[in-house]
């Protein structure tokens, strides 16, 4: 990406992150500006990383050529109607990684139908630069803002497109909330395994060890999930009948409805913060 300055509205942990990995880059801290109401985080940041931090968004989003949406959903409306005519005459590209927001939903906050807008949903993991994001672009982005979206979430771990925007409802699902997903699966498998006898720290070890080296064999592999599966489990083996076991708690049909619950609430959601007549 060239060298353009952001704006980050918002200074949590992903806002945090997203800088770090643009700064492992090489951009330039002098390029960056971060607004928050809380000074503590923008003195943190400063101190860390040597960007430049107000509490006021209209001094951070002058002359931004990109400006990032990381507050809360419940906070997108207020924030950029508090922008959108100080901003307008610059045509800035609005990059949002607030779960849920439709860009619909911004174009109409931000007061035009021609406002360049990428939603991004990116995951925790993106906090130790191995997150995985999705990205929706709205058809008044031009290629070289989309690749400039897509370098932002690049420096914090794999990202994809979609053409479809609906399909963010089940990106959501799956990548978005999926972290938890594993942290209890991870949490059951410990706790089993301290059951069975085992010490805490070493349960927990090899537990972590395990998922991690699961994923590594699953990302370089060419082989899909339930091939790498089939090639460890021995007939008559163990791990043959631990899956059986799993199988006939239907596993399968728990994680299916676990996902088809969470997008029907990301759906919820959606329709809640973005009413346009709230």
């Amino acid at each position: 990406m060239s060298e353009q300055t952001l704006a980050f509205i918002g200074g949590g942990n992903m806002a945090a992150s997203l800088i770090g990995g643009l700064l492992a880059g090489n951009h330039d801290a002098q390029n960056i500006w971060v607004a928050d109401p809380d000074r503590r985080k923008l003195d943190a940041l400063h101190r860390r990383f040597g960007v430049n931090t107000t509490p006021d968004n209209l001094q951070a989003v002058q002359g931004a050529a990109i400006i990032v949406l990381a507050v809360k959903p419940q906070q997108l409306r207020s924030v950029v109607t508090g922008l959108k005519n100080v901003v307008s005459p610059s045509h800035p590209l609005w990059l949002t990684i607030a779960a849920g927001i439709r860009t619909s939903d911004l174009e109409a906050w931000l007061g035009g139908d021609t406002v360049p807008i990428v939603r991004a949903m990116p995951n925790t993991p993106a906090l130790v630069q191995a997150g995985a994001t999705a990205l929706f672009a709205n058809p008044h982005t031009n290629p070289d803002q989309r690749q400039a979206a897509e370098s932002v979430l690049r420096a914090v771990g794999l990202t994809l497109w979609l053409n479809d925007e609906s399909l963010m409802e089940v990106v959501t699902a799956l990548s978005g909330s999926g972290p938890a997903y594993f942290f209890l699966v991870m949490e059951a498998m410990e706790k089993a395994a301290i059951d069975l006898g085992l010490e805490s720290n070493t349960a927990r070890l090899l537990t972590l060890e395990t998922a991690f080296g699961a994923a590594k064999m699953a990302l370089e592999s060419e082989e899909g999930c339930a091939s790498l599966r089939q090639r460890v489990t021995s007939p008559g083996g163990t791990t043959e009948r631990a899956i059986v076991t799993l199988e006939e708690a239907n596993i399968r049909e728990a994680f299916a409805r676990a996902l088809q619950a969470a997008r029907d609430r990301t759906r919820e959601l959606a329709q809640e913060l973005g009413n346009k007549h709230a």
